[in-house]
């Protein structure tokens, strides 16, 4: 995908949070193409070593706060397992329900900018990581 700087404002792409219940939690910044820059950095989970996981009751609701408008006009959801295994969740409405079995999950949570009016163009995206401890 191309990417060009209609109307991105900032030198990076805006914070996003996880919030669960009353309490928020920062997500590390990963690969993103914003205004003229582009960054590749490693997948999610080795961004993600040595970070602290958040920790999360069996089925509990997950929110996505992004302090930004626009908002993004694409979103993707993705699970990583500790075995490797990819999973697609769905986010409808910047809100997905954690696993129910205990265990570590990672995360990557992939936003678009696109242009209205060219197909596959974007003006800008981001890739967030974090990591859940269900108990």
């Amino acid at each position: 995908m191309a990417c060009s700087n209609d109307s991105l404002k900032g030198g990076k792409p805006p914070k996003v949070l996880v919030e669960i219940g009353n309490e928020t939690y920062e997500t590390i910044l990963g690969t993103y193409c914003w205004k003229d820059t582009c960054v590749d950095t490693a997948d999610s989970i080795e961004i993600l070593e040595g970070t602290e996981t958040i920790k999360v009751k069996p089925g509990e609701t997950i929110s996505f706060v992004m302090d930004y408008e626009p908002q993004p006009s694409e979103i993707h959801l993705s699970e990583f397992r500790e075995n490797q295994i990819t999973v697609d969740i769905e986010a409808i409405d910047n809100h997905f329900t954690a696993p129910t079995q205990k265990g570590t999950y990672y995360y990557s949570y992939g936003v678009w900018w696109m242009k209205e009016k060219e197909e596959n163009v974007s003006n800008g995206d981001a890739f967030y990581a974090f990591v859940l401890e269900v108990n």
